[in-house]
């Protein structure tokens, strides 16, 4: 897979992207990442990017053309995705698409944001990572990356890891303990120290069920439950409700 990253900032990309799992996945030839840097594509002396926003107002506007021409230096590429505070929230369902294509455009924004005309023409999607504005779109694109990264086959140590985490069955995951069974008092459930797989198996499940109740209860709208887990988090629920 191949990703190439629109960036005034490539040094940041890069950074990450030669550390931890992503590093190991990049340097075993999992995926190939390029920044390009719109600079490249200036014709003044001082590679100018950003101009004063038409109709007044505060802050500069990333210029239209050598941000076009970065994308285009990208030749044909799956899709082309805008990290911006104003897209669709990013999900690991999004995640799971983009890992099926063999290569993505990340265009990061800068300043108050990119000449409207180049997204008109050349982005398919803008997406987001949430109710929140950063710097720049370095950081979202990194964290998509990452996502799904994750998901390329040999990326992740054991084979099952990426099938059980968060969100990828429709759940959070549960909670994970190691040694020592017992620490500063608190001890590991019993149920994790039995050596019974299928129990183990219920207990994770529920617990899943228990943590996305809890914290994210509309992600449930969306699981098949059994009637017996549907009863325990109904009764999970009338709990909160009278706690509060």
């Amino acid at each position: 897979m191949r990703f190439s990253v629109v960036t005034l900032f490539p040094g940041i990309v890069d950074a990450y992207l030669n550390e931890g799992i992503v590093g190991r996945a990049r340097a075993r030839g999992l995926f190939e990442a390029a920044c390009i840097d719109p600079r490249s594509f200036t014709t003044d002396r001082h590679r100018t990017v950003d101009d004063v926003p038409f109709g007044g107002g505060a802050g500069m506007v990333m210029k239209a053309e050598p941000v076009a021409l970065a994308i285009e230096s990208a030749g044909p590429v799956g899709r082309r995705v805008m990290l911006t505070p104003g897209g669709r929230t990013f999900t690991q369902r999004d995640a799971t698409s983009l890992a099926g294509l063999d290569s993505v455009l990340l265009l990061c924004g800068r300043y108050e944001g990119i000449d409207e005309r180049v997204l008109s023409e050349f982005v398919d999607e803008e997406l987001s990572l949430g109710d929140f504005v950063l710097s720049g779109g370095e950081l979202a694109a990194l964290c998509v990356i990452d996502a799904v990264v994750r998901l390329i086959p040999g990326a992740l140590g054991n084979a099952e890891s990426a099938a059980h985490e968060s969100f990828s069955q429709g759940l959070l995951e549960h909670p994970h303990y190691t040694r020592p069974a017992t620490w500063r008092g608190v001890a590991v459930p019993e149920v994790l120290l039995s050596g019974h797989h299928a129990e183990i198996d219920r207990w994770r499940r529920r617990e899943s069920l228990r943590r996305t109740a809890l914290r994210r209860p509309e992600m449930l709208q969306t699981v098949e439950m059994t009637p017996e887990e549907r009863r325990f988090v109904d009764a999970l629920m009338v709990h909160e409700e009278s706690e509060k």
